[in-house]
């Protein structure tokens, strides 16, 4: 199975929504989905964070497309060294996000066949 690999970096609406619109399809595509958040990015994967997160003219929420994702069976990481960076716990992430680091990320990629940044 092919898989593709999100480096989630931003809770920019503009980097916040395509690795969710790009994933989807991925899902779509019988592709594997692993979906990395980090340092501001984690605001996504934050109780309540997808909720204040809206992009105009997107096709759905953003608290949508993560139930979209993890219907679909995506992976979703948390990357526990940015914690003390952006002020977040374990206890502050949505239920399913996984906490993981960097070392994670490096080995996931490097098994993708597709890896994106945003």
């Amino acid at each position: 199975m092919a898989k593709m690999v999100v480096f989630c970096g931003s809770d920019d609406p503009h980097k916040a929504f395509p690795p969710f619109m790009l994933g989807s399809g991925a899902l779509a595509m019988d592709m594997e989905l692993v979906l990395f958040f980090t340092m501001n990015g984690l605001n996504i994967v934050r109780k309540g964070g997808a909720d204040v997160i809206k992009l105009d003219g997107a096709p759905k929420t953003l608290p949508e497309f993560i139930d979209v994702a993890r219907s679909g069976g995506a992976k979703l990481l948390a990357c526990s060294a940015a914690f003390p960076i952006v002020d977040c716990s374990e206890e502050d992430l949505l239920e399913g996000v996984e906490c993981s680091g960097v070392a994670t990320f490096v080995a996931e990629a490097e098994e993708a066949d597709v890896v994106l940044t945003f």
